[in-house]
């Protein structure tokens, strides 16, 4: 089940609710009972490590095979 995250809007606390996608844009309550509240806009990572993609070797200008001048 999704988890979203909202700001209450009277208390400036932030919370995190799970409930289906079709309840997304559902009205939430805040847990300190305060029902002026946004849903934020997350980001998700997801899975193994942060890294730097790999850079192509070889021609110039980057941007793969055919940015770099390999391609005739």
């Amino acid at each position: 089940m999704p988890r979203y995250e909202y700001r209450c809007k009277s208390c400036g606390s932030t919370f995190e609710l799970n409930r289906p996608m079709a309840e997304s844009s559902a009205p939430a309550t805040c847990p300190d009972g305060h029902e002026d509240t946004v849903k934020l806009l997350s980001t998700v990572a997801v899975g193994g490590s942060a890294s730097a993609a790999p850079q192509p070797s070889g021609g110039g200008g980057g941007g793969g095979c055919c940015g770099g001048g390999c391609c005739s």
